[in-house]
């Protein structure tokens, strides 16, 4: 359905995940991967979705020569818990400390999703409310070996392990929690391919 809808645009996915590379080709439609290495760094007195939103468009602020028929998807995601963001852990054991703290509490995992065309810039972000059971020192430990989640903010992956085992409630977009929320990246597809 989008594949013919976006047949004479070109969206570019500048993402490096793998998870948000996979939605795209399960929503059907052409696109190619760009990437630019840009440092994701933000002012301090962002909180929440204004920090995810920076960042999102921070990496479409990146691209400077697109063609008019291009529109530019760039994503960020951050778990914020406790008044403060929780980005991808430098190393396990930060992995550990970090899931010990989501431990028996809930937290939000913020996906902004910035649409970039030559004529404006768009970003809309979701959020999604996620409760952990109280995990053991054990479950942690072992996830986290084997898992190795380094490359996800707030240190898990809801569709691996622990989130089988340690989710006990979900508010919101499951997709959001893995890094896009695809309903609103489909939503907003459409509208940009009538423009």
């Amino acid at each position: 359905m989008l594949k013919d809808i976006l047949k004479n645009k070109n969206v570019i996915l500048a993402s490096g995940s793998p998870r948000r590379q996979k939605f795209f080709k399960d929503l059907d439609f052409n696109f190619t991967i760009q990437l630019k290495e840009i440092e994701e760094i933000y002012p301090d007195h962002l909180k929440a979705e204004e920090i995810s939103d920076y960042l999102a468009e921070l990496k479409a602020n990146a691209f400077t020569d697109l063609k008019p028929n291009d529109i530019l998807i760039t994503s960020d995601t951050i778990v914020w818990h406790n008044n403060k963001a929780l980005g991808k852990p430098k190393n396990l054991k930060e992995a550990i400390t970090i899931i010990t703290s989501l431990s028996d509490d809930t937290h939000d995992v913020i996906t902004s999703v910035c649409f970039k065309t030559v004529h404006q810039t768009k970003v809309m972000h979701n959020t999604t409310k996620v409760t952990f059971k109280k995990l053991t020192t054990e479950e942690i430990e072992y996830y986290v070996n084997k898992h190795r989640p380094l490359d996800k903010a707030g240190a898990y992956g809801i569709q691996e392990w622990i989130g089988l085992i340690g989710i006990s409630k979900i508010e919101g977009s499951y997709f959001n929690v893995m890094g896009l929320p695809t309903h609103l990246v489909y939503e907003m597809l459409t509208t940009l391919a009538k423009s």
